[in-house]
């Protein structure tokens, strides 16, 4: 009954990764949307909003108190979807709060600016200057997120299991590459 983890940053085909990672497993994906529902639910909007806005179009301000709730609330659902298994985490630092769990596997996908850029820039039909600006604004976001939160740099290699930089890695040799990981990690009896 394993659990992944999968961080990444905007551009770098992460979220493809992980949909395909949990398809051919078989396993749940979970992603931070369904993920900051349950935040919803548990009374924490603002803060579920604020954290859906990486790029602050919203300009919400959160209280000490609603990002505590929020926190608390992304805990809980994390670790309950951890208890039933067989999961596919994207985002909302399940590395961090799972750390403990033993039946995890933490992954970090992350690729050059640039190639993201270029990525995002042909996903969404926009400028590359405004691609790179998203890009560097999501990374920022990140940044702040974990550090005000969980006091970690979300870059920091000790954070993860297997750290995958996406730049001479085809999505296919990552999904391979995180699938063995599981198999070895967590054989069948």
């Amino acid at each position: 009954m394993a659990v992944i983890t999968i961080s990444r940053q905007i551009g770098g085909g992460g979220d493809e990764v992980a949909r395909q990672v949990a398809g051919r497993l078989g396993y749940r994906l979970v992603e931070r949307e369904l993920i900051n529902q349950a935040a919803l639910r548990a009374g924490a909007p603002e803060v579920a909003l604020a954290m859906i806005d990486e790029l602050n179009l919203l300009g919400l301000s959160l209280t000490g108190e609603d990002c505590r709730a929020y926190l608390a609330a992304v805990k809980t659902v994390m670790e309950e979807l951890a208890a039933a298994g067989n999961v596919v985490i994207v985002g909302r630092a399940g590395q961090v709060i799972l750390a403990g769990e033993p039946q995890s596997l933490h992954i970090l996908i992350l690729s050059p600016d640039e190639l993201r850029a270029e990525r995002l820039a042909r996903q969404c039909d926009i400028s590359a200057k405004a691609a790179l600006e998203r890009v560097k604004s999501s990374d920022r976001h990140r940044r702040i997120y974990l550090r005000r939160f969980y006091d970690i740099r979300w870059d920091d290699p000790s954070q993860y299991d297997l750290v995958l930089n996406m730049t001479h890695i085809t999505p296919e040799s990552a999904i391979d590459l995180i699938c063995q990981a599981i198999a070895q990690r967590f054989p069948n009896p």
